[in-house]
């Protein structure tokens, strides 16, 4: 039986592609990103997590799932997605590291018409990438930095493999919707900017998600005992968020704060 390890399921998700959604989070991700809003999914086995506001002591973050266990949780909301165009997104972590139990579920979900999202780094090799593509109707598509030095310093790895696996998403004409994490002094400066809409005119894509940096990872950061290299990093101040979105707008990209 296949299984899974997933962190979470959020349910009348609405910022995880159309309509209303069920996101699953799968667990385990290839980057460390310095930002990163979900540190809990990074490890790919369950974990200990330090207890938060409301909770008596630790908790247990991750559990094995079957695919029939999952299929069983979106079914509940069958009525929802058919109401609202929505469906179910795969999130994480970054849930091609679990390539067998997701071709599962896509499948599956597919053989009952439901719309499905993935939301991905794109740091999974091409093979897999070419066997999952197929499966998905809308590809979420994190971009963070397109130098890959900088890449490597914030994120752990090199960009090489996910701008490789963006354009062959492209060349087969999936749909693509690019995920754009603002970060203040990191990735918001008006060259990085300038770079990132080229490459994307170049390759025909222009719906943008932006989604400016909060500090919600500090205290998961915190209960993980991993360290928080930000720092005391403020979140993009609003002018900051006007001026890149009519920096983009103007060069006609499709714009959506938050997702």
């Amino acid at each position: 039986m296949t299984q899974g390890t997933i962190f979470d399921i959020k349910k009348f998700a609405i910022h995880d592609g159309p309509g209303i959604r069920t996101t699953i989070f799968l667990k385990g991700c290839p980057m460390n990103c310095w930002w990163c809003h979900n540190p809990e999914g990074q490890r790919p086995e369950p974990e200990s997590m330090a207890g938060g506001p409301g909770d008596t002591g630790p908790i247990t973050v991750g559990a094995l799932m079957s695919v029939g266990q999952v299929m069983a949780e979106i079914e509940k909301d069958l009525l929802f997605y058919d109401e609202s165009g929505g469906g179910v997104t795969f999130s994480g972590g970054e849930p091609l590291l679990q390539p067998d139990f997701l071709a599962a579920v896509l499948a599956q979900c597919r053989r009952q018409g439901i719309h499905t999202a993935l939301d991905t780094t794109g740091h999974a090799p091409a093979d897999i990438m070419a066997r999952i593509a197929p499966l998905v109707d809308l590809f979420l598509y994190d971009l963070k930095l397109l130098d890959d030095a900088h890449h490597r310093k914030y994120t752990g790895v090199s960009n090489d493999r996910l701008l490789a696996n963006l354009r062959h998403l492209v060349r087969t004409g999936r749909e693509v919707i690019i995920r754009f994490p603002l970060i203040p002094h990191i990735n918001d400066t008006s060259d990085h900017l300038g770079k990132m809409k080229h490459f994307l005119q170049e390759l025909g894509l222009r719906r943008i998600d932006l989604l400016p940096y909060h500090d919600i990872h500090r205290q998961k950061f915190h209960r993980l005992g991993h360290p928080d290299r930000l720092g005391d990093l403020a979140p993009p101040e609003a002018d900051v968020i006007d001026r890149v979105k009519a920096d983009l707008a103007r060069d006609g990209f499709a714009l959506t704060v938050g997702g």
